[in-house]
């Protein structure tokens, strides 16, 4: 089994939401958990191994403080423009922040304009903070991740409308 193979297995289980993978081809096996899945059920498929499946549940957040000001609507979008749209994924697994600091303003916002090399966001790996940069320029779309959630590599945290 290669990592090519080993890393589809993990897109799978982070986009489908289940709890647990378990795989099986010849004498190699592995098993893919998913630690933020919630209660599971086992399904068995065809020529497989048993795996243990559940939906996914969105991550739920606190209310807002009544202070926050309303998060700005993003432009209407075409489904022409849809699919020219760049998705920033995590290069690394680690901490998500979307600001230097605790209390400090957000690096961006949906419906700001970036340009490449400008900062998204931070991951925090090991005990050090990981810039991530936009690769293009346009206006952000979407923001995908809350503040201090933790990241999988290849997890999606914006999407980018290029100019």
């Amino acid at each position: 089994m290669s990592i090519d193979e080993i890393k589809e297995l993990i897109r799978v289980v982070q986009e489908t939401g289940i709890s647990e993978l378990e795989y099986q081809r010849g004498d190699n096996k592995v098993r893919i958990r998913n630690a933020n899945a919630p209660a599971t059920h086992d399904v068995v498929f065809p020529s497989m191994v048993p795996v243990s499946v559940t939906p996914h549940q969105p991550h739920v957040l606190p209310h807002p403080p009544a202070t926050a000001p309303p998060a700005p609507q993003p432009p209407a979008v075409t489904p022409e423009q849809e699919d020219k749209n760049i998705v920033v994924k995590s290069p690394i697994v680690g901490t998500y922040y979307d600001a230097p600091s605790p209390g400090a303003p957000e690096f961006v916002k949906v419906g700001d304009q970036v340009h490449p090399k400008q900062v998204l966001c931070i991951i925090e790996s090991m005990k050090l903070m990981n810039e991530i940069e936009a690769e293009v320029s346009g206006t952000i779309v979407a923001k995908l991740i809350e503040n201090g959630r933790p990241v999988e590599y290849g997890e999606s945290l914006f999407t980018i409308r290029p100019l």
